[in-house]
């Protein structure tokens, strides 16, 4: 009846309420042994991780180097991050199936690590943003220098400058010190046409200052990352508290399993 609570809310812990559906379900659970498979948000969480780690590694992997002065594990972190989070997700479904209070338990302990983790590293780029962008304007910088068009930096350096429509540190004049330019001039990655760009022209910095992009790759890079920095934080966090999501989840079904339980018994 209107205004009467069914007897499952009235068996319900105190804090289960909210999520009264998932609730109901975990009481039928223990009668029906049936299983639900519908995704959590841990899981599209894990999913998320796990693909941009992915495309971390194998799209932006020659970007890497650039970057920072050493090699970067974070497309490794993501990666192994998203798959502990998609198993870990497929275990907890499974221990919703069993009706294990104990494995609903383990898993909340386990999301709320990756939620403390998560957060201490969106507070830690938000933070150091500054000395983030410095390495990277160390790094490209020095790139820019030892540019040989051959290494692996050199093409990281050519496709930065090419998909962005940059050139240089902060301007083509950043090329006029490089070890390149006396014999190679602007590198061709710089010119805003191909067909309007002769070797001739490249070697000459004032022919070069017209045929090539007038800004400069660094103020790019770092003018897009401020700009963008809200949604950067936003998603970042968005992402880490997902995780509280999955953990009230567990909690309550764990609670309100052991309950049912106790009743049995």
């Amino acid at each position: 009846m209107l205004g009467q609570r069914s007897p499952i809310e009235q068996r319900s812990p105190p804090g289960c309420l909210f999520f009264t559906s998932r609730c109901h379900f975990v009481a039928l659970l223990s009668e029906t042994r049936s299983c639900d498979v519908r995704p959590l948000p841990p899981q599209v969480t894990g999913v998320v991780l796990l693909s941009v780690g992915l495309w971390w590694r194998f799209m932006l992997g020659p970007y890497t180097s650039l970057i920072s002065s050493g090699s970067s594990n974070a497309p490794y972190v993501l990666t192994a991050t998203g798959g502990a989070i998609v198993l870990f997700g497929l275990f907890g479904c499974f221990a919703t199936c069993r009706g294990g209070a104990c494995m609903l338990r383990l898993y909340a302990v386990f999301l709320s690590l990756v939620f403390t983790t998560e957060l201490i590293a969106g507070i830690s780029g938000f933070v150091f943003r500054h000395e983030i962008k410095g390495t990277f304007l160390t790094t490209f910088s020095d790139a820019v220098r030892r540019y040989d068009g051959r290494d692996d930096r050199s093409l990281a350096v050519d496709g930065v400058q090419r998909r962005l429509l940059c050139c240089g540190v902060n301007n083509y004049t950043s090329w006029l010190g490089s070890l390149y330019f006396p014999a190679g001039g602007v590198p061709a990655s710089c010119c805003v046409s191909f067909a309007d760009c002769g070797a001739t022209d490249l070697k000459d910095a004032a022919l070069a200052s017209h045929k090539v992009h007038k800004q400069g790759c660094y103020e790019l890079v770092t003018s897009f990352l401020e700009g963008n920095m809200g949604i950067i934080a936003g998603v970042t966090f968005g992402v880490a508290f997902s995780q509280l999501i999955g953990m009230s989840l567990a909690c309550c079904l764990s609670r309100l399993i052991h309950a049912n339980q106790y009743e049995m018994v």
